[in-house]
């Protein structure tokens, strides 16, 4: 059998919702915290989360269960839990007892694709911060023509409002004189990101799909439907 990782206490308080990290450092050095029968005033102990038994102020805390999902979104749902002008939301597709997880960073009202939602920070942070650099691809359908030196642009990067935008990869999927679909890879997640790549051009967005974050596809998840992630993929996404 495989040991269950230790984890620093005040790690473990932040995870069962006691606070947030630095918080829950001054509940250990206040002497309230308990593992196992002993009290705990210093920093630094170690617990296996599973295992040993903790207490904070005499009451027994567990283990915050980690959930991790991957959802197809439709167009025409936003992604927060509640929206002033009264529009549907993502969390109407997701059993009522999963409204406390949080969306993974976010797909405007007219996108669709592959979204995660989850109650674990710290895989949050992974896919949303830049320095971490996970990659996200697209497929995006848009009006007219779009040509070689588009691609290369976004490529080589854009201003829009005085930002910087910019594409790892892209590629021309199909093209016609109504229509083009391409392929846009990712390494950051900027507001609208996409969408203001091609205004720069002067092209509008038919369409926009999130197909594949970091190693994990879409593949044939139907829209508006989700299913849980496997370990393997948990690891790829930490890793």
């Amino acid at each position: 059998m495989t040991a269950t990782p230790m984890i620093r206490l005040q790690k473990f308080l932040a995870e069962a919702g006691i606070a947030s990290r630095r918080a829950s450092e001054q509940i250990i050095v206040e002497g309230r915290v308990e593992v196992n029968g002993e009290k705990v005033s210093e920093l630094g102990r170690k617990i296996d989360p599973l295992h040993d038994h903790v207490k904070v102020d005499g009451k027994p805390l567990r283990a915050k269960r980690k959930i991790y999902l991957a959802l197809n979104k439709p167009r025409g749902l936003v992604c927060s839990r509640s929206d002033e002008q009264g529009r549907a939301t993502i969390y109407e597709l997701l059993p009522k007892e999963w409204g406390h997880l949080h969306s993974v960073g976010r797909l405007d009202f007219n996108s669709e694709g592959l979204l995660f939602l989850t109650n674990d920070g710290e895989l949050s942070l992974r896919l949303t911060h830049p320095r971490y650099g996970v990659h996200k691809k697209y497929i995006v359908t848009v009006e007219g023509r779009v040509s070689q030196a588009v691609l290369q642009a976004l490529t080589r990067g854009v201003f829009h409002e005085g930002e910087h935008l910019k594409a790892e990869k892209a590629r021309l999927v199909s093209a016609s004189a109504s229509q083009s679909v391409v392929e846009l890879e990712l390494a950051e997640g900027k507001y609208r990101e996409v969408r203001r790549m091609f205004e720069t051009q002067s092209l509008t967005v038919k369409k926009l799909q999130r197909v594949q974050i970091g190693k994990i596809k879409l593949g044939e998840l139907r829209s508006g439907r989700w299913r849980t992630l496997t370990e393997a993929e948990i690891k790829s996404l930490l890793s």
